[in-house]
């Protein structure tokens, strides 16, 4: 059976700064073959991409002018569509506890302070990558047996009412 496009199409990664340089610097360490780069440099052009692209995951920079990451965080996680969508914030903001907790409140899976370990985030990003791999191979799949279930029930329709035609003769 041929393989599913969604499961061979490219994977979305956002990365919302409002730093250029910022923006630049996570598509060179987060880049790979396979991997598109979504970038935004607002909480507007995040939603934006949102409304358009299927996500892996979010890299939110924290601080940012209008709308900073938290209310982002809480604006993707209103949306049924964009729910489950990892989010990673990374913050060049004071290390207090009550600062990330928030983050984690608004949804975050990890919280990563400024500069960045870049092999730690490479990592992260690497797993929830691989989960959501994983996640569309299984849809993929799903949509399979869905579809071989329901050949097998219009299979059994058919034969059901040919061997009873027969039968009615009799």
């Amino acid at each position: 059976m041929p393989e599913d496009d969604s499961v061979t199409a490219p994977i979305h990664i956002l990365v919302v700064d409002d730093i250029a340089q910022n923006l630049v610097a996570a598509e060179a360490v987060l880049a790979r073959p396979g991997i598109v780069i979504l970038k935004a440099s607002s909480g507007a052009q995040a939603l934006e991409l949102l409304l358009t692209h299927e996500v892996a995951l979010a890299l939110i920079d924290v601080q940012m002018p209008h709308m900073d990451g938290f209310e982002l965080a809480e604006l993707i996680r209103g949306s049924e569509r964009t729910r489950s969508i990892p989010l990673i914030f990374l913050t060049a903001a004071s290390r207090e506890p009550s600062y990330s907790f928030r983050g984690y409140e608004a949804g975050a899976v990890d919280f990563l302070y400024k500069p960045i370990d870049v092999k730690a985030l490479q990592s992260k990003v690497a797993v929830l990558v691989q989960l959501y791999q994983q996640k569309r191979e299984l849809s993929a799949q799903l949509d399979e047996l869905k579809h071989a279930l329901h050949l097998n029930e219009l299979f059994t329709a058919v034969l059901g009412h040919d061997l009873r035609t027969p039968l009615s003769v009799v």
